[in-house]
């Protein structure tokens, strides 16, 4: 597995790890199951979910899920994952889904991760971050916006969820590593 962690000095990704699970599992509430999970969280399906990024990384494959990580402890705070590759996603383009633990949230934390891992993005060969976000979901659509994100087109997913989008072109994300 790629030992990756990236920093700003306030949070660290690093990848998913099975040691991960059980404090997902318990920072897990109705917010993360609506607007990220698409469902409550089992131990089973979190470690296969988790197991699964793991093959991503192993195998370069199109999905990068980091732990978002907080202290010199680096404690479990939140996840956040790029997909270089998916629905509605034009080459280059690489969404960018984010989540943070009820406890860690409203300190810009979500904000820093976006830009790390946006700027990782582009070492990757990302050209456009997206972050998609379901009108009903504000906080989502403000961390876009205070990480220089505007809106863009809108969209429907197969299964008729609409999605308003924000986007950043990855080139620009080098020059903010020192406004975070």
């Amino acid at each position: 597995m790629h030992e990756i962690e990236l920093s700003d000095g306030v949070i660290t990704l690093s990848p998913l790890r099975l040691v991960d699970v059980e404090t997902h599992l318990t920072g897990e509430d109705e917010l993360l199951v609506r607007w990220l999970n698409g469902g409550p969280g089992t131990r089973e399906g979190v470690e296969a979910y988790f197991r699964h990024c793991r093959e991503q990384w192993d195998t370069a494959g199109p999905l990068r899920a980091f732990g978002i990580r907080v202290g010199a402890d680096k404690v479990l705070a939140g996840t956040i994952d790029l997909r270089f590759a998916g629905e509605g996603l034009a080459p280059g383009q690489v969404n960018v889904a984010y989540g943070l633990y009820p406890s860690w949230r409203g300190r810009g934390l979500a904000t820093r991760a976006v830009l790390l891992a946006s700027q990782y993005a582009t070492s990757e060969g990302g050209e456009e971050a997206v972050i998609q976000v379901e009108p009903e979901n504000p906080a989502s659509a403000a961390v876009a916006r205070r990480a220089g994100f505007t809106p863009g087109n809108q969209s429907h997913s197969k299964d008729g969820t609409r999605f308003q989008w924000y986007i950043r072109a990855c080139a620009s994300l080098s020059s903010d590593h020192g406004n975070l």
